[in-house]
């Protein structure tokens, strides 16, 4: 009964995030219903693990959040990431328009902009693209996915996306863990997306399929608009880069950095500054970033906002995002600290016995299937199983970058089903449907999985990092 009570409340929270409630409301209710089938208390299990749970993925991770949002909304304010989508469009071509919205995407996506100034900055010339090579629209929410999901988003070393920073937290490692291993698997997947996208385009050609009748956020270019040059406009991507590798390669940290706040006894404090050396290297490229943007991109600015509009929307748009992770968070521990989910989990960790990267893809994939969120999935996988995961990997030689590799890729894998906030966002800027679009979105999805579960046979033949 625990069980079914487990599937019943993932249906339930998912039928309600699929129609458009918030999950800040409802994901508590949810993890509350299956745990009363466990004699779990109610309000002690809302005040005491929903909301701890809650509460220390956003002591961990709201820097980042923030940071991220501002810079993001900065880019988009100054026109900025729309010169580096339109100049990288325009240099590829609309003979390869697939390639070209796909190529735009990871470029803002490694250079530190969240995925929906990404989708923002580069949907109206790809509906334009497309329109112009009369491409089905029903393809661009895939191409996003391909863009800002796959290999920027896990894969690639240094991505400064969250889902690329949290395994920092539970493993001391750094952004640039397994590096050879990360741009083999990364460019193997964007190979793979290339050669969907590519046969799916060419079968809607085939069928007669054309752009389509649409007039659901339909937009039109303005070639006369003034956007700052795309050489400006791409210095900051490449100081976020930069800094983040060098405060976390080169630079040296002092270890002693923490020992006045252990002194204070403050609460959730790391264990090391190993383990926030990531997260501090991130703020410090954001920083710089934002202030070289808004520095720079200012007088590119219409008249009806500022920088200080661009830095207050950024910082309000970062508060909802971590609340509707953190909510995920909360539900994913409630439902993993159930006698019945244990059971399970128990069984799992059985099946790829003596292959503990398996397990540590598998048991992520799960989390973040069952959260509708890569990064909460992640977080959960790594909180409850981190340390089983890092003994069993020692024991047989792994090195922990390899564990970061192998789950930060598998994060992004069964996350995006159909609930994922992103997904629902991602179409809601096409405007079109899930019944539209979702089919080729959920196929870049399962390309994800299966590299994932690539890289880690692929270590293990090779022993590669």
């Amino acid at each position: 009964m625990e069980i079914v009570a487990i599937v019943l409340s993932l249906f339930l929270l998912v039928t309600f995030a699929y129609r458009g409630f918030s999950v800040i409301l409802f994901a508590p209710i949810f993890a509350l219903f299956a745990a009363s089938f466990s004699g779990l208390p109610i309000l002690p299990g809302y005040t005491e693990l929903f909301m701890a749970k809650a509460v220390t993925y956003i002591k961990s991770f709201f820097p980042v959040f923030l940071l991220g949002a501002v810079f993001g909304k900065v880019m988009e304010e100054t026109g900025m990431a729309r010169s580096i989508a339109m100049e990288t469009i325009k240099l590829i071509g609309k003979d390869k328009a697939v390639f070209a919205v796909v190529f735009a995407c990871m470029i803002l996506c490694y250079g530190g902009i969240s995925m929906f100034v990404c989708a923002f900055a580069v949907y109206p010339f790809a509906a334009a693209l497309f329109r112009e090579a009369d491409i089905p629209k029903r393809l661009i929410p895939a191409c996003f996915v391909a863009g800002v999901f796959t290999a920027t988003m896990d894969c690639y070393p240094g991505s400064p996306q969250i889902q690329n920073i949290i395994p920092t937290i539970y493993l001391g490692t750094t952004t640039f863990a397994a590096p050879i291993l990360g741009l083999i698997c990364g460019t193997l997947l964007i190979v793979l997306c290339f050669i969907y996208l590519e046969f799916r385009r060419k079968q809607m050609a085939r069928s007669g399929e054309g752009y389509g009748n649409h007039t659901l956020n339909e937009t039109v270019i303005d070639p006369e608009a003034s956007l700052p040059p795309w050489q400006l406009s791409i210095i900051p991507l490449i100081v976020v880069l930069v800094l983040n590798f060098y405060f976390s390669m080169i630079f040296q940290w002092d270890e002693s950095l923490l020992e006045p706040f252990r002194a204070m006894n403050v609460p959730l404090l790391a264990k090391g500054v190993h383990n926030v050396v990531a997260i501090w290297a991130l703020v410090l490229g954001l920083l710089a970033a934002i202030i070289i943007a808004a520095a720079t991109g200012r007088k590119f600015m219409s008249k009806n906002t500022s920088v200080k509009a661009a830095l207050n929307a950024g910082a309000l748009g970062s508060l909802l995002a971590i609340m509707n992770t953190a909510s995920e968070v909360g539900y994913g521990n409630v439902i993993s600290s159930l006698p019945g989910f244990m059971e399970v989990a128990d069984a799992l960790l059985g099946i790829g016995q003596g292959m503990p990267l398996f397990n540590v893809a598998l048991m992520v994939n799960i989390l973040a299937g069952i959260t509708g969120s890569a990064s909460g999935g992640l977080s959960i996988a790594l909180d409850i199983f981190g340390q089983h995961f890092l003994a069993e990997t020692a024991a047989v030689g792994i090195p922990a970058e390899v564990v970061h590799r192998i789950a930060a890729m598998a994060s992004g894998g069964m996350d995006s089903l159909p609930h994922n906030g992103a997904v629902i966002t991602t179409l809601a800027i096409c405007g079109l449907t899930h019944r539209e679009a979702y089919k080729d979105m959920f196929a870049i999805t399962l390309l994800k999985v299966v590299v994932a579960f690539f890289g880690v046979f692929f270590y293990m033949l090779t022993g590669i990092v």
